[in-house]
């Protein structure tokens, strides 16, 4: 069963992808409404390889505190240990919502999408 919460933000994900004519939205929202048993997790270490300093990353999955981040990011992921997060804004990163990230990006160019 799918919560309430995913639901909010996945019809919220679809509007902004409709009104900013940004694909990437809708495609989160896809992601969002599969099966939790169909995310994926991703370790710390690995978004740090992946990305450079003041990249905004999404990823629809959780983040995991395994490893540690040597540059800053702003992240929008759907879920995030308590570990991970804190790991990110020690280092001056920031992890934010999906509204935030939206209002953000609202085209979401320059977005590195995870997964």
């Amino acid at each position: 069963m799918t919560s309430q919460i995913v639901i909010r933000m996945a019809g919220d994900l679809k509007k902004a992808s409709s009104k900013n004519n940004a694909p990437i939205w809708a495609k989160l929202a896809e992601y969002a409404l599969k099966p939790s048993i169909a995310r994926r997790d991703l370790n710390l270490k690995r978004i740090d390889q992946l990305t450079k300093n003041d990249d905004m990353v999404v990823f629809p999955g959780k983040v995991l505190g395994t490893g540690s981040m040597s540059h800053k990011i702003t992240l929008f992921s759907f879920s995030i240990s308590s570990s991970a997060a804190d790991k990110i804004v020690k280092n001056g990163g920031k992890v934010i919502s999906h509204q935030d990230f939206i209002e953000q990006n609202p085209t979401g160019k320059g977005v590195v999408l995870l997964g």
